[in-house]
Protein backbone atom coordinates (compact mmCIF):
# COMPACT_ATOMS: atom_id res chain seq x y z
CA UNK A 1 0.00 0.00 0.00
CA UNK A 2 1.28 3.52 -0.80
CA UNK A 3 1.18 6.13 1.83
CA UNK A 4 0.58 9.68 1.24
CA UNK A 5 0.51 12.71 3.68
CA UNK A 6 -2.92 14.90 3.81
CA UNK A 7 -1.28 17.74 3.89
CA UNK A 8 1.09 17.16 0.87
CA UNK A 9 -2.14 16.65 -1.53
CA UNK A 10 -3.12 18.99 -3.39
CA UNK A 11 -6.96 18.73 -4.22
CA UNK A 12 -5.88 17.58 -8.05
CA UNK A 13 -4.66 14.88 -6.25
CA UNK A 14 -7.23 13.90 -3.79
CA UNK A 15 -9.55 13.97 -7.10
CA UNK A 16 -7.37 11.69 -8.54
CA UNK A 17 -6.78 9.20 -5.51
CA UNK A 18 -10.93 9.25 -4.96
CA UNK A 19 -11.20 8.69 -9.07
CA UNK A 20 -10.88 4.43 -9.27
CA UNK A 21 -9.92 5.19 -12.23
CA UNK A 22 -8.94 1.55 -14.13
CA UNK A 23 -7.04 2.06 -17.14
CA UNK A 24 -9.08 -0.40 -19.05
CA UNK A 25 -12.12 0.97 -18.86
CA UNK A 26 -12.34 1.42 -22.41
CA UNK A 27 -11.93 -2.45 -23.13
CA UNK A 28 -14.86 -3.08 -21.17
CA UNK A 29 -17.17 -0.66 -22.20
CA UNK A 30 -16.57 -2.03 -25.25
CA UNK A 31 -16.41 -5.51 -24.48
CA UNK A 32 -19.86 -5.03 -22.46
CA UNK A 33 -21.75 -3.13 -25.34
CA UNK A 34 -21.27 -6.36 -28.08
CA UNK A 35 -22.32 -8.45 -25.20
CA UNK A 36 -25.15 -6.73 -24.82
CA UNK A 37 -26.06 -6.09 -28.50
CA UNK A 38 -25.71 -9.82 -29.09
CA UNK A 39 -28.12 -10.84 -26.25
CA UNK A 40 -30.48 -8.22 -27.44
CA UNK A 41 -30.38 -9.83 -31.18
CA UNK A 42 -29.48 -13.22 -30.44
CA UNK A 43 -31.54 -14.06 -27.22
CA UNK A 44 -31.29 -17.80 -25.67
CA UNK A 45 -28.55 -18.66 -28.27
CA UNK A 46 -26.16 -15.79 -27.20
CA UNK A 47 -26.98 -16.87 -23.25
CA UNK A 48 -26.04 -20.60 -23.82
CA UNK A 49 -22.60 -19.46 -25.88
CA UNK A 50 -21.64 -17.40 -23.22
CA UNK A 51 -21.84 -20.04 -20.76
CA UNK A 52 -19.87 -21.96 -22.68
CA UNK A 53 -17.77 -19.24 -23.18
CA UNK A 54 -17.19 -17.58 -20.12
CA UNK A 55 -18.28 -20.30 -17.06
CA UNK A 56 -16.90 -22.91 -19.24
CA UNK A 57 -20.46 -25.25 -18.77
CA UNK A 58 -22.38 -26.38 -21.49
CA UNK A 59 -26.02 -26.03 -20.11
CA UNK A 60 -29.09 -27.89 -21.41
CA UNK A 61 -31.36 -25.87 -19.24
CA UNK A 62 -30.95 -22.05 -18.45
CA UNK A 63 -32.84 -22.26 -15.48
CA UNK A 64 -32.79 -24.27 -12.35
CA UNK A 65 -37.39 -25.02 -11.39
CA UNK A 66 -38.80 -25.01 -7.98
CA UNK A 67 -38.24 -28.78 -7.44
CA UNK A 68 -35.02 -29.17 -8.25
CA UNK A 69 -34.06 -26.11 -6.08
CA UNK A 70 -35.51 -27.62 -3.18
CA UNK A 71 -33.62 -30.69 -3.71
CA UNK A 72 -30.19 -29.10 -3.95
CA UNK A 73 -31.27 -27.07 -0.73
CA UNK A 74 -31.82 -30.11 0.95
CA UNK A 75 -27.55 -30.75 0.74
CA UNK A 76 -26.99 -27.67 2.74
CA UNK A 77 -24.58 -28.28 5.74
CA UNK A 78 -27.08 -27.85 8.92
CA UNK A 79 -24.62 -24.70 10.65
CA UNK A 80 -24.70 -23.03 7.16
CA UNK A 81 -28.34 -23.43 7.16
CA UNK A 82 -28.68 -21.94 10.67
CA UNK A 83 -26.33 -18.92 9.76
CA UNK A 84 -28.87 -18.19 6.96
CA UNK A 85 -31.96 -18.42 8.99
CA UNK A 86 -30.71 -15.92 11.88
CA UNK A 87 -29.62 -13.47 8.83
CA UNK A 88 -32.61 -13.62 7.37
CA UNK A 89 -34.42 -13.14 10.41
CA UNK A 90 -32.37 -10.11 10.96
CA UNK A 91 -32.47 -8.50 7.72
CA UNK A 92 -36.23 -8.89 7.68
CA UNK A 93 -36.91 -7.06 10.96
CA UNK A 94 -34.92 -4.47 10.04
CA UNK A 95 -36.14 -3.70 6.47
CA UNK A 96 -39.67 -4.35 7.35
CA UNK A 97 -39.31 -1.85 9.67
CA UNK A 98 -39.23 0.72 6.74
CA UNK A 99 -42.70 -0.09 5.49
CA UNK A 100 -44.37 2.91 6.21
CA UNK A 101 -47.54 5.08 5.44
CA UNK A 102 -47.44 8.57 5.01
CA UNK A 103 -49.90 11.16 6.43
CA UNK A 104 -52.26 13.14 4.13
CA UNK A 105 -51.44 16.27 4.32
CA UNK A 106 -54.23 19.34 4.06
CA UNK A 107 -51.97 21.76 2.15
CA UNK A 108 -54.87 24.79 2.54
CA UNK A 109 -58.27 24.41 3.56
CA UNK A 110 -60.11 21.90 0.68
CA UNK A 111 -56.78 20.75 -0.71
CA UNK A 112 -55.58 17.27 -0.11
CA UNK A 113 -52.32 15.64 -0.84
CA UNK A 114 -50.75 12.22 -0.39
CA UNK A 115 -48.23 9.57 -1.73
CA UNK A 116 -49.12 5.89 -1.71
CA UNK A 117 -46.42 3.34 -2.57
CA UNK A 118 -46.70 0.81 -4.78
CA UNK A 119 -43.99 -2.30 -5.50
CA UNK A 120 -42.28 -2.09 -8.75
CA UNK A 121 -44.61 -5.35 -10.37
CA UNK A 122 -40.89 -7.36 -12.29
CA UNK A 123 -37.82 -7.15 -10.49
CA UNK A 124 -34.63 -8.74 -11.67
CA UNK A 125 -31.86 -10.04 -9.06
CA UNK A 126 -27.98 -10.50 -9.92
CA UNK A 127 -26.54 -12.73 -7.45
CA UNK A 128 -22.85 -13.01 -8.41
CA UNK A 129 -21.47 -16.02 -8.36
CA UNK A 130 -17.22 -15.46 -10.05
CA UNK A 131 -14.96 -16.50 -7.50
CA UNK A 132 -17.16 -16.42 -4.53
CA UNK A 133 -20.61 -17.61 -4.38
CA UNK A 134 -22.42 -15.01 -2.29
CA UNK A 135 -25.98 -16.12 -1.04
CA UNK A 136 -25.66 -12.90 1.34
CA UNK A 137 -26.46 -10.89 -1.71
CA UNK A 138 -29.84 -12.91 -1.99
CA UNK A 139 -30.72 -12.33 1.00
CA UNK A 140 -29.95 -8.50 0.77
CA UNK A 141 -32.29 -8.84 -2.76
CA UNK A 142 -35.06 -11.09 -2.15
CA UNK A 143 -35.84 -9.78 1.42
CA UNK A 144 -36.35 -6.35 0.65
CA UNK A 145 -38.34 -7.14 -2.80
CA UNK A 146 -40.45 -9.61 -0.84
CA UNK A 147 -41.47 -7.34 1.88
CA UNK A 148 -42.60 -4.83 -1.27
CA UNK A 149 -44.47 -6.88 -2.17
CA UNK A 150 -42.80 -7.21 -6.12
CA UNK A 151 -45.07 -9.65 -8.32
CA UNK A 152 -42.49 -11.11 -9.99
CA UNK A 153 -38.73 -11.51 -8.95
CA UNK A 154 -36.14 -12.61 -11.78
CA UNK A 155 -33.06 -14.06 -10.36
CA UNK A 156 -30.12 -14.57 -12.31
CA UNK A 157 -26.53 -16.18 -10.76
CA UNK A 158 -23.79 -17.87 -12.93
CA UNK A 159 -24.06 -21.43 -13.27
CA UNK A 160 -21.40 -23.95 -11.36
CA UNK A 161 -18.95 -25.94 -13.64
CA UNK A 162 -21.37 -28.71 -12.78
CA UNK A 163 -24.46 -26.79 -14.50
CA UNK A 164 -26.15 -26.17 -11.27
CA UNK A 165 -26.50 -23.43 -8.46
CA UNK A 166 -24.25 -23.81 -4.69
CA UNK A 167 -26.68 -25.28 -2.51
CA UNK A 168 -26.20 -21.92 -0.34
CA UNK A 169 -28.46 -19.79 -3.20
CA UNK A 170 -31.06 -23.24 -3.46
CA UNK A 171 -31.57 -22.87 -0.13
CA UNK A 172 -31.87 -18.92 -0.06
CA UNK A 173 -34.63 -19.54 -3.04
CA UNK A 174 -36.51 -21.89 -0.98
CA UNK A 175 -36.62 -19.00 1.86
CA UNK A 176 -37.96 -16.48 -0.39
CA UNK A 177 -40.38 -18.84 -2.29
CA UNK A 178 -38.53 -18.28 -5.50
CA UNK A 179 -40.20 -19.96 -8.08
CA UNK A 180 -36.72 -20.14 -10.87
CA UNK A 181 -33.26 -19.14 -10.95
CA UNK A 182 -31.53 -18.36 -14.16
CA UNK A 183 -28.18 -19.33 -14.86
CA UNK A 184 -26.45 -16.82 -16.62
CA UNK A 185 -24.01 -14.43 -15.11
CA UNK A 186 -22.04 -11.24 -16.30
CA UNK A 187 -23.45 -8.77 -18.40
CA UNK A 188 -25.35 -11.17 -20.34
CA UNK A 189 -27.74 -11.42 -17.58
CA UNK A 190 -28.08 -7.75 -17.80
CA UNK A 191 -28.89 -7.59 -20.79
CA UNK A 192 -31.09 -10.57 -20.89
CA UNK A 193 -33.08 -9.10 -17.69
CA UNK A 194 -33.50 -5.56 -19.59
CA UNK A 195 -34.33 -6.88 -23.22
CA UNK A 196 -35.40 -10.30 -22.38
CA UNK A 197 -35.29 -13.63 -24.13
CA UNK A 198 -36.97 -16.49 -25.04
CA UNK A 199 -36.41 -17.91 -21.46
CA UNK A 200 -35.83 -14.68 -19.53
CA UNK A 201 -38.96 -12.52 -18.65
CA UNK A 202 -37.50 -8.37 -19.05
CA UNK A 203 -38.09 -6.41 -15.78
CA UNK A 204 -38.58 -2.99 -15.03
CA UNK A 205 -35.81 -2.98 -12.66
CA UNK A 206 -32.44 -4.18 -12.09
CA UNK A 207 -30.76 -4.70 -8.68
CA UNK A 208 -27.60 -6.21 -7.39
CA UNK A 209 -23.95 -5.85 -7.51
CA UNK A 210 -21.05 -6.95 -9.23
CA UNK A 211 -17.80 -6.88 -11.34
CA UNK A 212 -16.90 -4.11 -13.99
CA UNK A 213 -18.86 -5.67 -16.47
CA UNK A 214 -21.51 -6.20 -15.12
CA UNK A 215 -22.00 -2.57 -13.19
CA UNK A 216 -20.90 -1.50 -17.19
CA UNK A 217 -24.25 -3.43 -18.26
CA UNK A 218 -25.86 -1.70 -15.74
CA UNK A 219 -25.29 1.82 -16.98
CA UNK A 220 -25.47 0.67 -20.95
CA UNK A 221 -28.97 -0.19 -20.86
CA UNK A 222 -30.50 2.52 -18.36
CA UNK A 223 -32.47 3.84 -21.45
CA UNK A 224 -34.43 0.55 -21.41
CA UNK A 225 -35.03 -0.34 -17.86
CA UNK A 226 -34.27 1.10 -14.23
CA UNK A 227 -31.61 0.05 -12.04
CA UNK A 228 -30.35 0.28 -8.46
CA UNK A 229 -27.30 1.77 -8.39
CA UNK A 230 -23.92 2.00 -9.99
CA UNK A 231 -22.69 -1.03 -7.57
CA UNK A 232 -19.39 -2.39 -8.91
CA UNK A 233 -16.23 -3.33 -7.36
CA UNK A 234 -16.61 -3.40 -3.32
CA UNK A 235 -14.72 -1.04 -1.45
CA UNK A 236 -13.35 0.12 2.35
CA UNK A 237 -12.22 3.13 3.86
CA UNK A 238 -11.32 3.18 7.75
CA UNK A 239 -10.44 6.28 9.96
CA UNK A 240 -8.89 4.85 12.61
CA UNK A 241 -6.81 6.70 15.64
CA UNK A 242 -4.61 5.39 18.67
CA UNK A 243 -7.28 3.91 19.91
CA UNK A 244 -8.05 1.35 17.16
CA UNK A 245 -6.22 -2.54 17.18
CA UNK A 246 -4.01 -2.93 14.15
CA UNK A 247 -4.84 -6.24 14.23
CA UNK A 248 -8.65 -5.32 13.98
CA UNK A 249 -7.64 -2.52 10.82
CA UNK A 250 -5.83 -5.33 9.10
CA UNK A 251 -8.91 -7.76 8.92
CA UNK A 252 -10.98 -4.87 7.67
CA UNK A 253 -8.77 -3.56 5.11
CA UNK A 254 -8.11 -7.59 3.87
CA UNK A 255 -11.93 -8.42 4.30
CA UNK A 256 -12.91 -6.11 1.76
CA UNK A 257 -9.35 -7.02 -0.52
CA UNK A 258 -10.25 -10.34 -0.87
CA UNK A 259 -13.57 -9.74 -2.89
CA UNK A 260 -11.49 -8.80 -6.17
CA UNK A 261 -8.76 -7.94 -7.30
CA UNK A 262 -10.18 -4.62 -8.65
CA UNK A 263 -11.32 -3.97 -4.83
CA UNK A 264 -10.27 -1.13 -2.97
CA UNK A 265 -9.10 -0.94 1.18
CA UNK A 266 -8.06 2.98 2.43
CA UNK A 267 -6.67 3.43 5.64
CA UNK A 268 -7.12 6.98 6.67
CA UNK A 269 -5.00 7.73 10.05
CA UNK A 270 -3.79 9.97 12.34
CA UNK A 271 -1.26 8.24 13.79
CA UNK A 272 2.02 7.06 11.54
CA UNK A 273 2.81 4.40 13.97
CA UNK A 274 -0.36 3.25 13.35
CA UNK A 275 -0.51 2.58 10.07
CA UNK A 276 3.24 1.03 10.14
CA UNK A 277 1.63 -1.39 12.44
CA UNK A 278 -1.26 -2.30 10.59
CA UNK A 279 0.69 -2.47 7.33
CA UNK A 280 2.70 -5.06 9.37
CA UNK A 281 -0.46 -6.83 10.15
CA UNK A 282 -1.64 -7.17 6.57
CA UNK A 283 1.56 -8.64 5.89
CA UNK A 284 0.99 -10.97 8.42
CA UNK A 285 -2.50 -12.08 7.73
CA UNK A 286 -2.68 -12.08 3.97
CA UNK A 287 -0.53 -14.88 3.98
CA UNK A 288 -3.06 -17.05 5.74
CA UNK A 289 -5.93 -15.75 3.46
CA UNK A 290 -7.06 -18.60 1.22
CA UNK A 291 -8.14 -15.78 -1.54
CA UNK A 292 -4.42 -14.38 -0.67
CA UNK A 293 -3.54 -13.80 -4.55
CA UNK A 294 -6.67 -11.72 -4.85
CA UNK A 295 -6.60 -10.08 -1.44
CA UNK A 296 -2.73 -8.65 -2.21
CA UNK A 297 -3.66 -7.45 -5.91
CA UNK A 298 -5.97 -5.44 -4.37
CA UNK A 299 -3.91 -4.35 -1.74
CA UNK A 300 -1.16 -3.33 -4.10
CA UNK A 301 -3.90 -0.66 -5.60
CA UNK A 302 -4.63 0.42 -2.28
CA UNK A 303 -3.49 3.03 0.10
CA UNK A 304 -3.20 4.68 3.47
CA UNK A 305 -3.37 8.26 4.44
CA UNK A 306 -1.78 9.90 7.23
CA UNK A 307 -3.74 13.07 8.42
CA UNK A 308 -3.36 15.13 11.74
CA UNK A 309 -6.71 15.21 12.93
CA UNK A 310 -10.29 13.00 12.89
CA UNK A 311 -11.57 16.35 11.14
CA UNK A 312 -8.93 16.34 8.27
CA UNK A 313 -10.04 12.81 8.34
CA UNK A 314 -13.45 13.09 7.65
CA UNK A 315 -12.42 15.69 5.27
CA UNK A 316 -10.83 12.94 3.25
CA UNK A 317 -13.39 10.44 3.54
CA UNK A 318 -16.40 13.14 2.56
CA UNK A 319 -14.26 12.90 -0.86
CA UNK A 320 -13.48 9.63 -1.06
CA UNK A 321 -17.65 8.59 -0.55
CA UNK A 322 -16.72 5.35 0.58
CA UNK A 323 -19.22 2.34 -0.39
CA UNK A 324 -18.26 0.81 3.18
CA UNK A 325 -16.79 3.75 6.15
CA UNK A 326 -15.50 2.40 8.81
CA UNK A 327 -14.61 4.38 12.08
CA UNK A 328 -12.44 2.67 13.98
CA UNK A 329 -12.17 5.65 16.73
CA UNK A 330 -13.42 5.43 20.71
CA UNK A 331 -15.34 8.26 19.77
CA UNK A 332 -17.13 7.97 17.05
CA UNK A 333 -20.40 9.92 17.89
CA UNK A 334 -18.71 13.23 17.29
CA UNK A 335 -17.84 12.06 13.91
CA UNK A 336 -21.61 11.27 13.17
CA UNK A 337 -22.31 14.68 12.12
CA UNK A 338 -19.15 15.20 9.79
CA UNK A 339 -20.50 11.93 7.73
CA UNK A 340 -21.52 13.60 4.18
CA UNK A 341 -21.00 10.87 1.89
CA UNK A 342 -20.82 7.38 2.40
CA UNK A 343 -22.88 4.17 1.65
CA UNK A 344 -23.11 2.17 4.93
CA UNK A 345 -20.99 3.11 7.99
CA UNK A 346 -19.32 0.90 11.08
CA UNK A 347 -19.00 2.94 14.26
CA UNK A 348 -16.36 1.63 17.03
CA UNK A 349 -13.52 -0.71 17.65
CA UNK A 350 -15.90 -3.63 17.66
CA UNK A 351 -17.81 -3.41 14.48
CA UNK A 352 -16.28 -4.67 11.35
CA UNK A 353 -17.75 -3.93 7.64
CA UNK A 354 -18.21 -7.93 8.19
CA UNK A 355 -21.13 -7.96 10.30
CA UNK A 356 -23.17 -5.78 8.15
CA UNK A 357 -22.23 -8.08 5.24
CA UNK A 358 -23.78 -10.88 6.16
CA UNK A 359 -26.01 -10.53 9.39
CA UNK A 360 -26.76 -7.23 11.50
CA UNK A 361 -29.75 -6.20 9.32
CA UNK A 362 -28.68 -3.16 7.07
CA UNK A 363 -28.30 -4.00 3.15
CA UNK A 364 -24.66 -4.86 1.91
CA UNK A 365 -25.77 -3.74 -1.92
CA UNK A 366 -24.27 0.07 -1.85
CA UNK A 367 -23.16 2.62 -4.30
CA UNK A 368 -19.44 2.59 -4.83
CA UNK A 369 -17.24 4.25 -6.49
CA UNK A 370 -18.05 7.64 -5.18
CA UNK A 371 -21.63 7.25 -6.10
CA UNK A 372 -22.58 7.23 -2.42
CA UNK A 373 -22.14 10.72 -3.20
CA UNK A 374 -25.76 10.91 -4.84
CA UNK A 375 -27.31 7.49 -4.43
CA UNK A 376 -28.62 5.24 -0.94
CA UNK A 377 -28.06 1.65 -0.20
CA UNK A 378 -30.75 -0.82 -1.28
CA UNK A 379 -33.66 -0.76 0.62
CA UNK A 380 -37.13 -1.47 0.62
CA UNK A 381 -37.64 1.89 -0.83
CA UNK A 382 -35.87 0.89 -3.72
CA UNK A 383 -38.13 -1.29 -4.81
CA UNK A 384 -41.38 0.71 -5.06
CA UNK A 385 -42.39 3.76 -6.56
CA UNK A 386 -44.51 6.79 -4.96
CA UNK A 387 -47.53 8.03 -6.60
CA UNK A 388 -48.67 11.18 -5.26
CA UNK A 389 -52.92 12.07 -5.17
CA UNK A 390 -54.61 15.28 -4.62
CA UNK A 391 -58.28 15.92 -4.07
CA UNK A 392 -60.08 19.34 -3.58
CA UNK A 393 -63.06 20.03 -2.36
CA UNK A 394 -65.17 22.92 -3.33
CA UNK A 395 -63.23 25.21 -0.93
CA UNK A 396 -60.30 23.76 -2.31
CA UNK A 397 -61.30 24.56 -6.00
CA UNK A 398 -62.06 28.30 -4.54
CA UNK A 399 -58.93 28.48 -2.41
CA UNK A 400 -56.22 27.23 -5.22
CA UNK A 401 -58.38 28.72 -8.14
CA UNK A 402 -57.02 32.18 -8.48
CA UNK A 403 -53.59 31.28 -7.74
CA UNK A 404 -53.73 28.64 -11.27
CA UNK A 405 -55.76 31.00 -13.08
CA UNK A 406 -52.31 33.42 -12.28
CA UNK A 407 -49.94 31.00 -12.88
CA UNK A 408 -51.61 29.32 -15.94
CA UNK A 409 -51.59 32.47 -17.61
CA UNK A 410 -48.22 33.90 -16.67
CA UNK A 411 -46.95 31.09 -18.63
CA UNK A 412 -49.33 31.91 -21.54
CA UNK A 413 -50.91 28.41 -20.87
CA UNK A 414 -54.13 29.08 -21.15
CA UNK A 415 -56.05 25.63 -21.36
CA UNK A 416 -54.55 25.26 -17.96
CA UNK A 417 -56.01 28.40 -16.42
CA UNK A 418 -59.63 27.31 -18.55
CA UNK A 419 -59.24 23.96 -16.73
CA UNK A 420 -59.64 25.79 -12.99
CA UNK A 421 -62.17 28.21 -14.35
CA UNK A 422 -64.74 26.09 -16.30
CA UNK A 423 -64.92 24.76 -12.96
CA UNK A 424 -65.07 28.00 -11.20
CA UNK A 425 -67.51 29.31 -13.20
CA UNK A 426 -69.55 26.38 -14.43
CA UNK A 427 -68.36 23.25 -11.77
CA UNK A 428 -69.59 25.41 -8.42
CA UNK A 429 -72.51 26.78 -9.69
CA UNK A 430 -73.57 23.12 -11.14
CA UNK A 431 -73.24 21.77 -7.89
CA UNK A 432 -75.23 23.92 -5.79
CA UNK A 433 -78.20 24.02 -7.31
CA UNK A 434 -78.93 20.62 -7.10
Amino acid sequence: MKLYSYKELTQQKIEKLCSRQVEDDNLVFSRVENIIATVKTDGDAALLSYAEQFDKVKLSSLFIGKEELADLAKQIPSKVKSAIDVAYQNIYKFHEAQLKTEAKIETMAGVICWREARAIEKVGLYIPGGTAVLPSTFLMLGIPAKIAGCKEIVVCSPPQSDGKINTYIAYVSTLLNIEKVYLVGGAQAVGAMAFGTETIPKVDKIFGPGNRYVTEAKKLVQNTVAIDMPAGPSEVLVVADESANPAFVAADLLAQAEHGIDSQAVLVATSKQLITEVLSEVEKQLMNLPRKEIAAKAIENSYAVFTESLTEAMEFSNAYAPEHLILATENFESLIPQIINAGSVFLGNLTPESAGDYASGTNHTLPTSGFARAFSGVSVDTFLKKITFQHLSIQGLRNIGNTVEVLAEAEGLQAHKNAITIRLEKGIKSKEQR
